[in-house]
């Protein structure tokens, strides 16, 4: 039986849906990569625009292309399930895989000429919504988080219960920018000590009872730490640095390059990411002349992030910590 069958239907609301698509300047004709198709919101939005009907069994490099096209990636499979649903109307090219490949993907599929490439990073709505996967604070269930469960990859269970203190101090400072995590670790230590943690609301527990009383009554506390799991589980930081650089590669000249990130750490090495390559001349300012050579690859085509405007805010929470930023190939 399909994953789509077995659990909850795979909702997604597209976050700076509007300003995306806008963003990408989509073309009839354009070749375009959708690196986390997630429920299929943005990729519906892009291949209701493009014109598919000289389409051939791969985009054409070909500068007077005649035909669209759309490469859609997401190494979760559930997520892939549902896309082929919401897509089914357009021969769009689906791919169970890490935007970390996307270089290899748009080799074999021929998007190395592409007009627009797209990334909503973070988790998805529904994997959240979907208790046994384990991502969330507010239902109970096996400590899991792996986007990709078929990899059989390092798990939350394996961090929190496996993890040296250190290593569980670190993550939770400098993934999860929490304040308190030397108490949250010694928490977690002495927990497995009896017997290991198992699930959403044992860790939930432990991070609960080992922050202040003020931060408990003023906030959920979970949150942060369990964020900091789950890109230690993905690897979702180190995935970004090498996703990006692979992804400018593949736009043409006059190609745009959108990302949306929800949390700091992100939208950080997204920021720092498009300022190098938008950047020229490096030399010292008491230099006469350039020797460095250096030259801008891409400008930036916003000087500040994109963020939701108020009828988003009010109709998706989740929007409210998303940042979208542009970069345009020269």
């Amino acid at each position: 039986m399909s994953d789509i069958l077995k659990f909850p239907e795979f909702s997604h609301t597209p976050v700076l849906l509007k300003e995306s698509i806008e963003a990408l300047q989509v073309m009839p004709q354009g070749v375009y990569i959708d690196c986390t198709v997630g429920g299929g919101g943005h990729s519906l939005e892009i291949a209701g625009k493009l014109d598919f009907s000289k389409r051939t069994l791969r985009a054409n490099p070909n500068p007077k292309r005649t035909s669209g096209a759309l490469l859609c990636l997401d190494q979760d499979r559930q997520a892939i399930e549902a896309a082929k649903i919401k897509l089914a109307n357009f021969p769009v090219i689906l791919i169970n895989d890490n935007f970390t490949n996307i270089k290899k993907h748009a080799s074999e599929q021929g998007f190395t000429d592409a007009d627009g490439i797209l990334m909503d990073l973070g988790v998805s709505s529904h994997q959240l919504d979907s208790a046994e996967r384990g991502f969330s604070f507010h239902e109970d269930a096996p400590l899991d988080m792996r986007m990709n469960p078929a990899e059989g990859n390092l798990s939350a269970y394996d961090v929190v219960n496996t993890y040296s203190a250190e290593d569980l101090t670190r993550i939770l400072f400098h993934y999860g920018e929490e304040k308190f995590a030397r108490g949250i670790t010694s928490g977690i230590i002495k927990a497995r000590e009896e017997s290991p943690v198992k699930t959403t609301n044992q860790l939930a527990e432990i991070i609960k009872n080992n922050v202040p009383l003020k931060i408990r009554k003023e906030k959920n506390p979970c949150r942060k730490t369990f964020q900091a799991i789950r890109i230690e589980v993905n690897s979702e930081l180190e995935n970004i640095e090498k996703a990006l650089p692979e992804a400018f590669e593949l736009l043409k000249s006059g190609g745009r390059l959108a990302v949306i990130s929800f949390h700091s750490l992100e939208d950080r090495i997204v920021k720092n990411s498009f300022k190098q390559l938008s950047t020229g001349c490096i030399c010292p300012p008491e230099f006469p002349v350039c020797v460095c050579g250096n030259k801008p690859k891409g400008r930036l085509v916003y000087k500040k992030p994109v963020t939701a405007g108020q009828a988003e805010l009010e109709n998706n929470i989740r929007s409210r910590s998303a940042k979208l930023r542009v970069i345009e190939k020269i």
